[in-house]
């Protein structure tokens, strides 16, 4: 198992459970020494950046009714940057836990980036089909665009972890 408790005295004299660490030792260093964490730090605001971009088109087309195909070719940037980061994140985790998904130490990210990738695909579907009105499909990606907020957060939450982690190791 990839995550490892440490104990500690309380100030009754009582072992209590500390902070439950991220990586082990062997874990950060191939996290360190993997050229997947540098792409996995350049995708990561880069996908950001093109989700906001892409909220403002949606958001635009909703409001004004203007900037459809605008807005249309945004999400399916964003959905190409979705796939790209989750590929390359499946392998990052390969390379530092052993598996290429459900690590212990990321196993609810990767439940939750499945939610993601299953609104982004309904959407992509939709679209390709025609089987929703563009109203319709732009609601299904504010639903995807929700739900990639939930899991950024997730994932810098894990990322301030081990920084606290790893300060409190220095």
């Amino acid at each position: 198992m990839s995550v490892s408790v440490t104990a500690s005295e309380s100030a009754s004299g009582r072992a209590r459970p500390a902070a439950v660490r991220l990586y082990s030792d062997a874990e950060r260093a191939r996290r360190d020494n993997t050229r997947w964490t540098l792409v996995q730090g350049i995708l990561a605001p880069v996908q950001f950046l093109v989700f906001l971009i892409s909220l403002g088109l949606v958001l635009r087309y909703l409001a004004t009714g203007a900037g459809y195909e605008a807005a249309t070719i945004s999400i399916v940037v964003k959905t190409f940057f979705l796939i790209v980061i989750m590929i390359t994140g499946a392998i990052w985790e390969k390379v530092v836990f052993g598996q290429y998904l459900f690590a212990p130490a990321f196993f609810w990210e990767d439940v939750f980036s499945f939610v993601v990738i299953a609104l982004h695909t309904w959407y992509m579907v939709a679209l390709l089909t025609g089987a929703m009105t563009p109203d319709a499909l732009m609601y299904v990606a504010l639903a995807a665009y929700a739900t990639y907020v939930i899991n950024a957060g997730q994932f810098l939450w894990k990322l301030r972890m081990a920084r606290l982690d790893a300060e409190g190791r220095a």
